[in-house]
């Protein structure tokens, strides 16, 4: 279900900047922050708001903060619209499908790198990427165990993304289920760590994995 906004109040609109450069400026905070970094959302042609996760769509971006309480201001202010300056019509819980957007992202970006040689899943497999220096950011499962997961880090100083259940990491590699996988150092690996932070800003309290 939807909800339409009421119409923006031309008294005080919100201007938007163009999207040139590195930065881009939040439409509540009104602070700048690198684009790879914040949230992009565009309203398509039937005035619906739609969450470019990739930031990759046509038309003219509004960009958030990637936080949960940026995103529900945003909406108790009535940002969209008056940054748009037209009626929007938004999600009813438009910060639960971010979060499950940016989780799914998180999963195909997981699989890219599976077909291109660049992760693999399975204790041993992986920990000798981790031991060998091969590996730039480490996959876990949410729902394995925690002392597990420690042992297989070892105490290693390297990013540990913990988002996906173990049936869902599993998936990625044509498994019933995966508790470790590592992604070879690279853009792949800086690209979904920085996915997850943007999760972990938006996520709301249930650490639930889909």
């Amino acid at each position: 279900m939807t909800a339409t906004l009421p119409e923006p109040d031309i008294a005080d609109p919100i201007e938007v900047e163009p999207e040139r450069g590195p930065l881009r400026l939040c439409l509540v905070r009104r602070e700048r922050g690198a684009r790879e970094t914040m949230l992009r959302f565009v309203v398509a042609p039937d005035r619906t708001l739609v969450f470019d996760v990739g930031a990759t769509l046509p038309g003219r971006g509004l960009w958030l903060s990637a936080s949960g309480d940026v995103v529900e201001m945003a909406l108790k202010r009535g940002v969209f619209p008056r940054a748009a300056k037209q009626p929007v019509t938004v999600p009813k819980d438009l910060r639960g499908q971010v979060e499950a957007m940016l989780r799914q992202r998180i999963f195909e970006l997981a699989g890219l790198a599976r077909r291109s040689g660049g992760a693999i899943s399975g204790f041993e497999k992986a920990r000798e990427w981790l031991v060998s220096g091969k590996a730039g950011l480490v996959l876990q499962a949410l729902d394995g165990s925690v002392e597990e997961r420690a042992r297989f880090i070892g105490g290693r100083d390297i990013p540990v993304v913990t988002v996906l259940t173990a049936a869902r990491l599993g998936q990625v590699f044509g498994r019933e289920h995966a508790v470790h996988a590592v992604i070879a150092a690279g853009r792949l690996a800086e690209t979904i760590q920085i996915e997850a932070l943007r999760l972990a800003g938006v996520a709301a309290a249930s650490p639930s994995g889909q």
